[in-house]
């Protein structure tokens, strides 16, 4: 250890990831000290790293965060994420950024301050490349268009900005490419919520938590775009085809356009979702490069509508990935399942059920007899807890159903991954009981 340089050392100390641990190392001796000083290039204070932190007053966390960072020159990376502290004094915060912004190239912030504190103002103009902000408002973004000419990721969680704000932001980022945003507050001046954005550099998107009636994005570089949570009246995509990843999850939206951004969709992932299949399936059906195509716990805006098998088979040739998971009935099963072509390129498919029926395990094997080369299969589900007879029996079909199927198709990996919550309490006749242990030992088999 006495002949590591005190580089080489910084780089042990800024990778512990703890301040308080970084502290400790650095008392080993004179020169570790040293290289704590003016070669220490991250750290980071996270009240899940020290429970102590939670017992300890806000004006002594600010000390101890303070005196820490004095003791260091050319920090490229500070994090600050503390879940249970109230607030922090403006002018310490102020202090912290000051002295660190000329080298300050990453910085995570989550702890409200008191008064406000303009943390875009402090941070503009330098070297910034990712800014992570929480529980912090932002006002009064000024039209800049190099105020952060190095950032290139920004994510903003529970802060209170304007629709105006946040466009003009992400004008003044001219090498963004990463943007998420995770329950903010738009504050707007009319009825009416409607956030524009706009971003040539722009690569991944991700939104979650966020209620609007018109969410409008222009982004010509975008690859990645994810969805969560939203309740959202239209949102509209404007691209130049780049998109190559689309997830959608619980979403609420009356119009979704993304039509024109297509052609290049490797990946499209739905889940808990009310979709129109028709309307969904024109949307993507230019997706000729789809990889991987995941349906899960997906609505039909018809009851009649199903997802057609077929379809999916003649226009994604590519498709080597399949997840689908919804209610399945005789309409719907027989539907699906019309027409002759195979899912060639198909090597692991994911089924699901919502509703367990005697249906199920024919849909499993007529899916698997379309999947000639296919290498893996999970089977996922949920069964309440057994109280009848006929449930229990059902699940004993299902168990020795694919119990054959293992035997017929030896070359492929079966996985069953399902809850089972028996009621304790519960008892059946003798012959009752030995089908539902059947179920839970051949289940436990799969699994393992």
């Amino acid at each position: 250890m006495e002949h590591l340089s005190v580089e080489v050392i910084g780089n042990i100390l800024s990778r512990l990831g703890g301040a308080r641990d970084v502290v400790i190392a650095s008392a080993t001796c004179r020169k570790w000290r040293e290289a704590c000083r003016k070669h220490l290039h991250t750290l980071a204070f996270n009240s899940n790293d020290w429970p102590a932190y939670y017992d300890t007053t806000p004006k002594l966390v600010e000390i101890l965060i303070t005196q820490t960072i004095f003791q260091t020159t050319g920090l490229q990376g500070l994090s600050i994420l503390m879940d249970d502290v109230d607030k922090f004094s403006a002018s310490t915060v102020i202090a912290w950024l000051m002295y660190t912004r000329e080298t300050l190239r990453r910085l995570f912030y989550n702890v409200p301050t008191s008064p406000n504190v303009n943390i875009l103002e402090i941070c503009g103009r330098q070297k910034l490349e990712r800014l992570a902000l929480a529980h912090n408002p932002i006002t009064g973004v000024e039209p800049i268009f190099q105020r952060f000419p190095c950032l290139k990721s920004l994510s903003l969680s529970h802060v209170s900005i304007s629709a105006l704000d946040l466009s003009l932001l992400l004008t003044a980022c001219p090498k963004l490419e990463s943007l998420e945003l995770v329950n903010p507050e738009i504050a707007m001046s009319d009825a009416q919520v409607t956030v524009e954005l706009s971003s040539p550099t722009l690569k991944s998107v991700y939104v979650e938590a966020i209620s609007l009636d018109k969410f409008m994005l222009e982004a010509d570089s975008i690859e990645h775009l994810h969805l969560k949570d939203c309740a959202l009246e239209l949102f509209e995509l404007i691209g130049k085809g780049t998109l190559k990843y689309f997830k959608i999850d619980d979403v609420s939206v009356i119009h979704l356009e993304i039509g024109e951004t297509v052609d290049n969709l490797e990946v499209v992932d739905v889940s808990n979702f009310t979709i129109i299949w028709p309307k969904f399936y024109q949307m993507i059906s230019r997706c000729s490069k789809l990889r991987k195509l995941r349906l899960w716990d997906v609505a039909f805006d018809d009851e009649d509508e199903v997802v057609d098998l077929e379809t999916i088979a003649v226009c994604f040739p590519q498709l080597n990935h399949l997840s689908i998971s919804y209610e399945l009935r005789d309409g719907v099963m027989h539907y699906s399942l019309q027409g002759s072509s195979n899912l060639d390129n198909v090597m692991v498919l994911e089924l699901g059920w919502t509703v367990i029926n005697d249906l199920f395990s024919h849909w499993v094997e007529e899916l698997l007899k379309r999947c000639p080369n296919l290498k893996k299969l999970v089977i996922f589900g949920v069964v309440s807890e057994a109280k009848s007879h006929e449930e229990c029996q059902i699940l004993a079909n299902f168990t020795s159903s694919i119990v054959q199927l293992m035997r017929k198709y030896m070359n492929v990996e079966v996985r069953v991954s399902s809850g089972i919550l028996p009621a304790p309490e519960w008892k059946e006749t003798s012959n009752g009981s030995s089908i539902l242990c059947l179920f839970f030992v051949t289940n436990f088999i799969l699994c393992s």
